[in-house]
């Protein structure tokens, strides 16, 4: 086997490693919140059905209630995936790359190890479609039962809270299939526009090294180290796919807070709970993890595409709006994430 510029595994051991001891629970609690959590997944798909107007096929995605460990292992597998071929590509064109893959990825391992380690700790539930074609509902049980006694919400609310925001992403991804194709080709079309020139990308790891001193100090805009590094080519992907995640975030924000109070009754005390979360982040060293990563941004997404979803859906309806799954060419851009008028105008005139 050729080496490579990233060791998985090592990545996989680091993150394992790092990631935060789990809740203290009683064997008896850990059982009820594994049953309950697919139980609501279940529910969950019943209430996306009739708040998105999507008819999802028959699921062939798995359900898995899972712990941190797992949770590092599917995503170590799903970044494998979609990262090989700019590895590759590194590797094969640039002799910097080479000499990396000669030396080992042992390094480079051990640092996305550090992101997954930190990320483990944070994902409540996510639907995984790189790892497997058919894609994987996973629901991060410790994560779960952290955050609510965090809150101090209804658990039997908050997780079912939770699952609606997961099984709109598998309904989208299913009920609309060439979704995933679209994504990995944005993805390619971000590896094929990645620059190989040692100088090029010398002066672009000069640019991360400012970005990382203003994050140090607080600063910066919260977009992470990627923005610097890309150039403007990978910048309009980038453009692209910030719309698309805006979309399909804010789709599933806004399905998970459209549900009605007699089936989550605490649902309002839950959103303004979580929000005020979100809004103050951590301690210094995870804030700081989150801008360095980009996931402010991540978090504007949120709010940015919820806003679009309503906006949308209140002026012109929700089949209306569903002519936005048509094709590729009906997603919104950035702009029109910003003002959904435009898109109201371009797609419906």
């Amino acid at each position: 086997m050729s080496p490579s510029l990233i060791d998985w595994d090592v990545a996989a051991r680091a993150a394992k490693r790092l990631s935060p001891p789990p809740p203290s629970v009683s064997r008896r609690e850990a059982d009820e919140a594994v049953d309950q959590l697919y139980r609501s997944t279940a529910q969950a798909a019943d209430l996306v059905a009739q708040l998105t107007g999507l008819e999802e096929p028959p699921v062939t995605a798995v359900t898995r209630v899972i712990d941190r460990p797992a949770w590092i292992d599917a995503n170590a597998g799903g970044m494998r995936t979609i990262m090989t071929p700019l590895v590759e590509k590194l590797a094969a064109e640039n002799p910097v790359g080479r000499v990396g893959a000669r030396v080992g990825g042992t390094l480079t391992g051990a640092q996305v190890g550090l992101v997954l380690g930190f990320l483990s700790g944070k994902v409540l539930g996510q639907f995984e479609f790189f790892d497997r074609p058919g894609g994987q509902l996973l629901l991060v049980a410790p994560n779960l039962v952290s955050v609510e006694r965090q809150l101090r919400v209804d658990p039997r609310d908050f997780r079912l809270w939770v699952c609606l925001h997961e099984v709109t992403h598998r309904v989208q991804f299913t009920a609309v299939p060439w979704l995933r194709e679209h994504m990995l080709a944005e993805v390619k079309a971000l590896t094929d526009t990645v620059e190989t020139d040692p100088a090029a990308l010398k002066q672009r790891l000069s640019g991360a090294a400012g970005e990382l001193v203003k994050l140090v100090r607080g600063q910066g805009d919260g977009q992470g180290l990627l923005t610097v590094l890309s150039t403007p080519e990978q910048r309009e992907v980038l453009d692209r796919i910030t719309a698309f995640m805006s979309l399909v975030e804010g789709h599933a924000e806004y399905v998970m807070n459209a549900v009605s109070p007699s089936v989550i009754p605490t649902q309002q005390d839950i959103e303004s709970r979580f929000a005020s979360r979100r809004r103050k982040g951590g301690n210094p060293f995870d804030r700081f993890l989150r801008r360095l990563l980009g996931m402010d941004a991540k978090t504007r997404q949120y709010v940015d595409g919820s806003a679009f979803v309503r906006t949308v859906v209140d002026r012109i309806g929700l089949t209306d709006f569903n002519a936005i799954w048509t094709s590729p060419q009906t997603l919104p851009t950035r702009p029109e994430i910003a003002d959904p008028a435009l898109w109201i105008a371009r797609v419906h005139a």
